[in-house]
């Protein structure tokens, strides 16, 4: 059942120890698929009210895989102050092609007609590979809130055409891919949404802070030693559950198990996972 409890203790942890600002509600980390409609809209409202004065930004992904139930969910987004609304692509009834597509979006933005919005990409799990790039070619025509895309995907040829072709609209592209986030700021990403920065929030904004300076090779010692530990607990089988495990160690804050069909973390990956964690040295000497 979702806890929500914790949410207030969940937005000072963000913004005190992690200097965290903005947060993905309703995402993949938030097994937002996986809630009912209910839950979803109990989740938003409590974290646009927790994190009123101490959050910039709360996004509220509100897609489904029924456009009646995310038409809901963005009115609900809008009525309760969301900053902005995010929504993937539909993962059953795959649209085939770009219109397809923009024409679910567009019937989900215009339900909250002054709310940013934001195309979630993610092919790995929802197996919709149209290219974003093809996407944007026209877009805010059809969507006039339309403000970027959270970019997660590998490709990142596509994020690098997306970026040069919208120069002049300025959309905002928020890259999902922790592990290669360096890689994705080179080429122009605007910032990232992503599960790590959870617990080591801190530690990317240094490298974001490296990044904005030029100072590549600071960045770049941020950007492997996250990587190290990413790659070594997708050796021990890494996930939402396991992504919960860390949370909990790190934060001190019970995440809770994860609901079915994912199972919970075994305590071997968790004792392994957390030696890992501690024994990585950071270069600001943490």
């Amino acid at each position: 059942q979702i806890n929500l409890s914790v949410i207030g203790q969940y937005v000072d942890y963000l913004v005190s120890e992690q200097n965290v600002k903005s947060v993905f509600v309703n995402g993949t980390t938030g097994e937002g698929l996986s809630l009912s409609i209910q839950e979803r809209k109990q989740l938003a409202e409590e974290w646009v009210c927790q994190g009123k004065d101490k959050l910039d930004h709360v996004i509220i992904h509100v897609g489904a895989l029924s456009l009646p139930e995310s038409q809901d969910l963005a009115r609900h987004a809008a009525a309760i102050g969301a900053s902005a609304i995010a929504v993937i692509a539909p993962f059953f009834f795959k649209p085939t092609n770009k219109d397809e597509l923009i024409a679910f979006l567009q019937k989900v933005a215009s339900e909250a007609p002054a709310v940013p919005f934001y195309y979630y990409h993610i092919p790995p799990l929802t197996g919709v590979k149209i290219r974003v790039e093809e996407l944007l070619d026209g877009i805010k025509e059809q969507i006039p809130t339309f403000q970027g895309v959270k970019f997660s995907d590998t490709d990142l040829l596509d994020l690098a055409q997306c970026i040069k072709k919208n120069e002049r609209e300025q959309f905002v592209f928020l890259y999902g891919v922790d592990e290669q986030l360096l890689t994705a700021l080179a080429i122009g990403a605007n910032g990232a949404v992503g599960s790590t920065y959870n617990y080591l929030g801190r530690k990317t904004n240094l490298m974001l802070q490296a990044f904005a300076k030029s100072d590549l090779a600071l960045a770049r010692k941020y950007q492997f030693l996250t990587g190290e530990f990413i790659n070594f607990v997708i050796k021990l089988g890494f996930g939402v559950a396991q992504t919960k495990a860390v949370m909990t160690f790190v934060s001190g804050i019970p995440m809770g198990p994860p609901r079915l069909p994912l199972v919970d973390a075994s305590e071997e990956f968790i004792s392994k996972a957390k030696a890992k964690l501690d024994s990585i040295v950071w270069p600001d000497g943490d």
